[in-house]
């Protein structure tokens, strides 16, 4: 059995994770299905679709029936892109209720609103919380509608990030690390009390990136019919929190009134008479009933992947931190196993029905080993290969898109942070504060080089070094092929260095330095496949999803809890975890993460995120 020093050795993170590691640092649809069906005929009653987008928007394949269904982002656009092919469908209520997401994901629920009312479709969205993204969604459509009573907090970008620093030093631990490049900021969080310049600087450049085009720009192309200029936004945005009666003014909302209002003015638009259909698209779920155990097998089963005779293309979900092993649920997150997602490559690429693969990355990074497995069984694929990049893509997620023929980026997805860092934790004096102490009898110069009781002898500190630029170099190297493999001509090593360094980009900065190669959403990743490829160009192709989504059981277990089970009782840090505000949970997760996916001696130095709202 393999000792934590040894497996710990083996562990090469892309991330923030903050263990004795080596990392490539982070930061913290469509074709979405099949060819929709037509639900009625030109002479079917008229009917208005009644969605409701609502509460933290996730990435990857999940059933219709899973718990997670509601805030699947794939699930979401299916349902308003099936409302626009349906002829009986004539108008949309779309409601907003404290949607959560990245700019990108909203970069492609707007592209299905989009879709829809180019069908000659209007739809009328109504909000009652008034949060950001309820806001940036809500303005695209035809009518905006808020309640009297609600507030208008479209409030700008605003990144807030923590530093330990102070509180390691009151404990007597100290953060060795050793980075490359000069944007490597994810060891700062416990080095410094404050940004870097060159940290500090490369995020202002991302926020107001977000600010004015994912924010301002957004907002005045929608609302175009009111005239509202860029400094109107901007100076609006000022003022905020509005009340609806001030939003009003201000052109972002056009209707003061409550739903039921609402949905009376959309039968308005298509006739009085017309039906509005609540949860339009939304899969009927069947009960488990306990007590019959035909039933909980059913929900135990793992849904079956439809058995495809027709040629299609295949979709792989690369969603949550990048580990070794199979892919599951974690604590806050998702995992990406590398295993998981090699079986499904090799499924795909062995599938005489599959004429190419989307990768769909969203993922801040993880393990440098898992990443490369991942990359390596991507490049062996026989057909070709397309990345779809959705809120994030950075360092590990990255890493596993260098593969691809073609990289799509949402132009606001977060990507790049090609860098590296390492280091550890040297609590020693902690340790012997609290009354343990040690005594070590060791061979070999740098035996100790994974021991938290002191911090990098010289020796230790230049093997470090070594091992941390030969993992850049590597990254470097990969990244630089993949980019002259997409046809990128001009790129050097030294145009990659300059671009690479740890700094993270937004998908529209990314592709104007030609680290992706095309601004577009999931579904034009897959119709570009499908145009390189012998399948009909005026029909939407099939689509086999992998990995398969998880059961019912499974699902409702992290659902509730969100955290991964095991055999083995923790020490409770999960029970804690759920009790403590949200605030602290914010901060606390990602210690909580190392406990849950690592293990080890490491627990006081939480892994920073960056958190952009």
């Amino acid at each position: 059995m393999k000792s934590i020093s040894q497996r710990f050795l083996q562990v090469i993170l892309f991330g923030f994770t903050p263990l004795f590691l080596l990392a490539f640092g982070t930061l913290g649809t469509g074709f979405a299905g099949e060819e929709p069906k037509k639900d009625g005929d030109k002479n079917a009653k008229a009917k208005v679709a009644q969605i409701r987008i609502s509460g933290s928007i996730t990435d990857g394949n999940v059933g219709p029936e899973s718990p997670k269904a509601d805030t699947n982002l794939l699930l979401i656009r299916e349902r308003i892109l099936k409302a626009a092919e349906d002829e009986s469908v004539k108008a949309m209520l779309l409601e907003l209720d404290g949607v959560e997401c990245g700019f990108a994901a909203v970069d492609e629920i707007q592209e299905a609103i989009d879709t829809f009312r180019k069908k000659g479709k209007k739809i009328l969205a109504y909000t009652a919380s008034g949060e950001s993204r309820d806001i940036l969604l809500g303005v695209c459509a035809d009518e905006f509608w808020m309640p009297e009573s609600a507030w208008m907090m479209l409030l700008g970008v605003r990144s807030e990030v923590y530093f330990y620093k102070e509180i390691l030093d009151l404990l007597g631990v100290r953060a060795d690390f050793l980075k490359v490049g000069d944007f490597k900021s994810a060891v700062e969080p416990y080095t410094r009390t404050s940004l870097s310049e060159p940290a500090k600087r490369q995020m202002t450049e991302m926020l107001d990136d977000f600010y004015g085009k994912s924010i301002v720009e957004r907002v005045v192309k929608a609302r175009s019919t009111k005239g509202l200029s860029r400094q109107a936004v901007r100076e609006t945005i000022d003022r905020a929190p509005l009340a609806a009666k001030a939003a009003l003014d201000a052109g972002l909302v056009d209707q003061i009134g409550y739903l039921p209002s609402a949905r009376e003015r959309t039968r308005e638009w298509v006739g009085g008479t017309a039906e509005v259909v609540a949860d339009y698209g939304k899969a009927k779920v069947e009960e488990i009933d306990f007590s019959n155990p035909f039933s909980l097998l059913k929900a135990l089963s793992p849904p079956k992947a439809k058995a495809g005779k027709q040629p299609r293309i295949a979709v792989i979900f690369a969603v949550g931190e990048i580990d070794t092993g199979k892919s599951g649920a974690g604590l806050g997150s998702s995992k990406v196993g590398s295993e998981t997602i090699v079986e499904a490559i090799r499924q795909a690429d062995e599938d005489p029905t599959v004429k190419g693969i989307v990768l769909r990355v969203d993922s801040p990074g993880g393990s440098a080993l898992a990443s490369d497995l991942m990359w390596a069984e991507l490049k062996r694929c026989k057909k070709p290969v397309v990345a779809s990049m959705g809120d994030v893509a950075a360092s590990g997620g990255y890493y596993i898109a260098m593969a691809a023929k073609r990289i799509f980026a949402d132009p606001s997805t977060i990507t790049g942070s090609i860098g590296v860092f390492g280091g550890k934790l040297a609590y020693g004096p902690v340790l012997k504060r609290v009354g343990l102490h040690t005594e070590v009898i060791s061979r070999g110069a740098n035996v100790g080089v994974l021991s938290g009781s002191n911090p990098f002898s010289e020796s230790e500190r230049k093997a470090m070094t070594a091992l941390i630029e030969n993992t850049y170099g590597q990254f470097l190297d990969k990244a630089l092929t993949g980019r002259l493999e997409a046809g990128k001509k001009d790129f050097t090593l030294d145009k990659m260095k300059a671009l690479a360094g740890g700094r993270v980009w937004t998908g529209r900065q990314a592709f104007e330095n030609g680290l992706v190669d095309e601004l577009g959403s999931l579904d034009s990743a897959i119709a570009w496949v499908r145009d390189q490829s012998d399948l009909p160009k005026d029909k939407k192709p099939e689509l086999l999803k992998l990995p398969k989504p998880r059961n019912l059981i499974e699902d409702l277990f992290d659902f509730e809890l969100g955290v991964r089970h095991t055999a083995v009782p923790g020490p409770g840090w999960t029970r804690l975890f759920q009790a403590l505000p949200a605030e602290l949970r914010r901060v606390a997760l990602p210690a909580l993460q190392l406990l849950e996916t690592r293990g080890g001696p490491v627990f006081l130095l939480p892994a920073e995120i960056i958190s952009i709202k």
